[in-house]
């Protein structure tokens, strides 16, 4: 797909010839492309890997995996997706105010590389290190390459704004979707540290190609907007070896008591990504210098921002409760071809590949003959439609037994519900969060957004850590409860969300 982006433009340094895209937009399609590729790889693989050898693996599986439980695996995973979405907040403070968004993708890039590499390395310790520098290195990615491909455009109005960020959007799903099929299969079928180091390779591939074609990026990618002064750097500096001091100290205290466990490092951080979300919400809240307008639509925001949470806590077990179920008690052949329970991971985005300009063509049909759903018609569906996936999971979970695999075609109909359901709430709520956001915080408050999926997946991360067997059918139908209630919960309030709101639509 590459070359259709490489297109020479005329005009200015930019390229703004209003008849073809930027050429920078192949640079920053393909590093994304390879970030995406090694990211869902290394995470189709991750939860797979880590109950391999234990109690929970399927039979005749490959070993030499953690050999986790089943719940902690699922809290490792939760809580590490959390701390991706976490970790683009800070990611975007380091684009602002610290090296700009070009030097921190590089940084980001090199901190993913060696954290897939470190992945590769047998071992606990090499393990959880190396997937606190994926989770660091994917937020501060994040939050700072779409802001490049903003940055090739002459601002909102340039005509070809909007079918490049289409295009870019493709090159995330292209390299999620091809990433199952390779690193997956390595991984799982061969060897686990082999699929890891493949990881490594994509994003070392997507680092070449981001260096090798930086001079087609903006120049406004190597501006830091906001530097700090040399005062709030020291500041800066002072605090955070003071915390990490406290930090240090602490767990020192507690590994020399022997009473080191992973929950000592997983309940922190699951708490962490409940507390700091609402903190944030809470301190804009609160701030005065927003207009009585801006609050209102902030008191409408947190409706919506629940909302996500909610919907995220079930769509990211797709790579957990879905993951495991499909390695133990999904009959993975079809059509007489076997295959590793690691290609259901391709089908979330071969389902938005395929269905995403067909909403993207209903939106708009229906807007002509102003028939389009509101932003809040469109999340209660969203969270009945998740809901919904739930309810036909329940279906295989009571139907599969100890020697009784049922038919892989369940749980393609639950990623393509699951699937349409993203399609109702992730590009509604991006475009929803730029519209309602205070003037003051138009920057931060993507960041605010990606917070939502971080409380979601810490909320599932506690739910396994305390005993809640996400794999079961109670707590299967209740979540699914949850969200179908928390739809209709939205539709019946929706006037006076909308009231809230004010203009915005």
């Amino acid at each position: 797909m590459a070359p259709s982006l490489t297109n020479e433009t005329v005009g200015t340094a930019s390229g703004t010839s209003h008849s073809r895209q930027p050429r920078g937009l192949a640079t920053l399609f393909m590093t994304e492309m390879w970030e995406r590729f090694s990211y869902y790889g290394m995470r189709a693989l991750l939860v797979v890997y880590l109950i391999s050898g234990g109690p929970d693996s399927a039979a005749g599986s490959q070993g030499g995996g953690l050999a986790m439980k089943m719940a902690t695996a699922t809290a490792v995973y939760s809580v590490y997706v959390g701390m991706v979405y976490l970790m683009a907040m800070p990611g975007g403070w380091l684009g602002d105010r610290v090296w700009g968004a070009r030097k921190t993708v590089t940084v980001a890039g090199v901190v993913i590389m060696s954290g897939h590499f470190l992945l590769a390395v047998p071992g606990q310790a090499m393990f959880f290190s190396g997937l606190a520098l994926v989770a660091v290195g994917s937020g501060m990615l994040k939050a700072n390459i779409s802001t490049m491909v903003g940055h090739l455009y002459d601002g909102p109005a340039d005509p070809r704004r909007d079918s490049g960020f289409t295009l870019f959007y493709v090159g995330i799903n292209l390299g999620a979707f091809v990433a199952p099929f390779v690193i997956g299969t390595v991984g799982q079928e061969f060897n686990w540290h082999l699929g890891f180091a493949l990881a490594g390779v994509g994003m070392a591939l997507g680092l070449l190609q981001f260096l090798l074609g930086t001079r087609h990026l903006s120049a406004k990618s190597d501006v830091v907007p906001n530097p700090l002064s040399p005062q709030e750097r020291s500041k800066l500096l002072a605090t955070a070896a003071a915390v990490a001091g406290v930090i240090a100290l602490f767990y020192t205290g507690v590994v020399m008591a022997g009473a080191f466990t992973l929950e000592w490092a997983l309940l922190p951080l699951s708490l962490a990504g409940l507390l700091i979300p609402v903190g944030v919400l809470v301190r804009i809240k609160r701030d005065k210098e927003l207009s009585d307008t801006e609050q209102a639509r902030m008191n409408g925001y947190i409706w919506f921002f629940v909302a996500a949470a909610v919907f995220w806590m079930i769509y990211d077990q797709g790579g957990s409760t879905l993951a495991t179920f499909a390695e133990g008690k999904s009959a993975n052949t079809l059509l007489g071809f076997d295959f590793p329970s690691t290609w259901f991971q391709s089908l979330n985005p071969l389902f938005v590949m395929a269905l995403a300009p067909v909403f993207a063509a209903l939106w708009l049909g229906l807007a002509r003959r102003d028939r389009e759903p509101s932003t809040v018609v469109k999340f209660g569906l969203a969270l009945v439609l998740v809901g919904a996936s739930f309810l036909v999971f329940a279906v295989p979970l009571a139907v599969a037994g100890p020697d009784e695999k049922v038919s892989p075609m369940w749980l393609v109909a639950i990623y393509l519900v699951q699937t349409v359901a993203e399609l109702c709430l992730s590009p509604v709520g991006l475009s929803l969060t730029t519209k309602m956001a205070p003037a003051k915080y138009g920057s931060q408050m993507m960041g605010v957004w990606f917070l939502a999926v971080t409380a979601g997946d810490c909320v599932a991360g506690l739910l396994s850590m305390t005993g809640v067997n996400l794999n079961g059918t109670p707590a299967i139908v209740g979540q699914a409860a949850l969200a179908v209630l928390a739809g209709v919960a939205i539709h019946l309030g929706r006037r006076t969300v909308r009231s809230l709101m004010g203009d915005v639509r």
